[in-house]
């Protein structure tokens, strides 16, 4: 990748974590969010739930925004919104009001999901494209590693409501980066105006097209499979195997290498073998871990240290799978990349809240509720990879 490029990722990466830090950061607080709030586990994990609800119907609006003021407008609109919604947090009295300002800063931080996707079809296409996504996912991807142990530290010495206190200093850094080091990526002549009829007219060329909705469905349930992770990990960590925060942060981290490192790969690999095939391999090996990692788990096999193995390597074959199918849904689509990138964000997070919700009733059941919705998620992207895109399962047969 030339300099110029990873300059742009890494900055992009940094911009882009602020969303999932807003996620990972406080999850080792969350039991001791319900408590202090008198709430339940299950009206705490709302927390998540609406995060995840609010962050995908918003990316609808970040996209035909960007599209058609710039790139860099949407990200100041977004992030000062992100940093409002966590000091609001800071001084949630109950559960309600926590709730309402999550989805304030879901509101906010959509656009750091969006326009950053846009900004890399702006600077690059197909294998370079890919690169630049996988290297985007470095910094993206060690905020699972570095996130909850962060927060269990702040947690630690100043209490959970310093948590959305860092977050707000991170808003402000980001703000920073926006106004004085991200460039303009869009050229404005390619600039199209928010016309109601234009944006109905690239959802119904994008909603009709196989390719970019089996590409989009893929990445959905593959996102699903983190949301499921997150919404039943804090409780079964620290209630089944009696993890401190700090022990869940540990564990956690781990997970994550696998995707980190996987991810990697991604743009080598699809030079290699062709991306639709790396996608379908990918998606295929996903469903096989999971898999067997629920019938062992089923079997009564439930020590802590088989399970972050299963997960670590169930993960390792997201990590090609992700930004593989992000760059292609976006590829041939590059006059409303803006709009492609957010209903594509959408379909994802709104999946994942689905799923939470779904599978919702399998999280009381402790680590193998954990693994078997991981498990459902897992079966429905191989399916959407084989019923929705002809080519991905003519590389399946190969």
């Amino acid at each position: 990748m030339q300099a110029s490029m990873f300059r742009m990722a890494l900055l992009l990466g940094l911009l882009s974590a602020v969303g999932p830090f807003a996620i990972d950061m406080y999850l080792p607080a969350l039991p001791q969010i319900a408590h202090d709030l008198g709430a339940s586990d299950a009206r705490a994990q709302q927390t998540l739930s609406i995060y995840f609800l609010v962050f995908g119907v918003a990316q609808m609006i970040y996209g035909p925004m960007a599209d058609a003021i710039g790139r860099r407008k949407p990200l100041l609109i977004g992030v000062g919104l992100f940093l409002v919604a966590s000091l609001a947090a800071t001084l949630a009295q109950d559960m309600t009001t926590l709730i309402i300002a999550r989805a304030f800063q879901a509101l906010g931080a959509a656009t750091l999901m969006v326009v950053p996707r846009a900004i890399v079809r702006d600077s690059a296409t197909g294998t370079d494209a890919t690169r630049m996504m996988a290297a985007i996912m470095i910094v993206i991807s060690i905020s699972p590693m570095l996130a909850p142990m962060f927060g269990s530290g702040v947690m630690a010495f100043a209490g959970w409501r310093s948590i959305f206190g860092c977050l707000a200093a991170a808003s402000v850094i980001a703000l920073l980066l926006i106004l004085f080091v991200l460039p303009e990526t869009q050229d404005p002549k390619d600039r199209q105006p928010v016309r109601l009829d234009a944006m109905l007219a690239g959802m119904k060329t994008l909603l009709q097209s196989r390719r970019f909705m089996g590409l989009s469905m893929i990445g959905g349930f593959a996102m699903a499979s983190f949301f499921v992770y997150l919404a039943a990990a804090p409780f079964v960590y620290t209630g089944q195997y009696e993890l401190s925060p700090t022990g869940f942060s540990v564990v956690f981290a781990i997970n994550a290498i696998g995707f980190f490192a996987a991810s990697q790969f991604a743009g080598r690999l699809g030079e290699l073998l062709g991306m639709e095939r790396l996608i379908a391999y990918g998606v295929t090996g996903f469903l096989i871990a999971t898999a067997l990692l629920t019938l062992v788990v089923w079997a009564g096999f439930q020590s802590l240290p088989l399970i972050v193995a299963g997960l670590f390597i169930a993960n390792a074959f997201l990590g090609v799978v992700m930004p593989t199918a992000m760059v292609l849904s976006l590829d041939p689509h590059p006059q409303i990349a803006g709009l492609a990138s957010s209903l594509g964000g959408t379909l994802q997070m709104l999946t994942g809240s689905a799923m939470i919700a779904l599978c919702g009733g399998l999280f009381s059941k402790g680590a193998i509720g954990m693994v078997g919705a991981i498990l459902i998620c897992a079966a429905l992207a191989w399916v959407s990879a084989v019923l929705a895109l002809p080519r991905l399962r003519l590389a399946l047969r190969a």
